[in-house]
């Protein structure tokens, strides 16, 4: 009789115990779809954070890469000028110096037509 009685007594007192838990966790039901709605919130509120964050470096990372890239345009330009400077300069001087042969052999030319009448006579050069 002792083991029934105890047992009814634990029976009792399992069911109190448990029933007073679910109530319990009946009250933290709504305690924990706030929390779960401030979670969200805050989970947002991270995210914006971070998007913001993220495009203000790519941002930043766009105007240093059109930086670079027109410091990059303006140093071929610069080389590009100076080969044009090259360029020019070697065809003013093969200029200068074509004229030059040209005038050279002209002259060269014009003397031995002056002289060739007198070699066919048989005199000397005089120029």
């Amino acid at each position: 009789m002792e083991s029934t009685r105890m047992t009814r007594v634990l029976l009792a007192a399992g069911l109190a115990i448990g029933l007073g838990s679910g109530a319990a966790y009946a009250q933290d039901a709504g305690q924990d779809m706030k929390d779960a709605g401030h979670a969200t919130k805050d989970a947002a509120v991270d995210t914006g954070h971070a998007t913001k964050k993220v495009a203000k470096k790519t941002a930043h990372g766009t105007k240093v890469a059109a930086h670079k890239t027109g410091e990059g345009i303006e140093t071929a330009a610069d080389k590009t000028g100076d080969a044009a400077k090259d360029v020019g300069h070697g065809t003013k001087v093969a200029a200068k110096n074509t004229a030059h042969g040209t005038k050279k052999v002209a002259k060269e030319t014009g003397r031995r037509t002056a002289n060739a009448g007198d070699a066919l006579k048989g005199e000397p050069e005089k120029h």
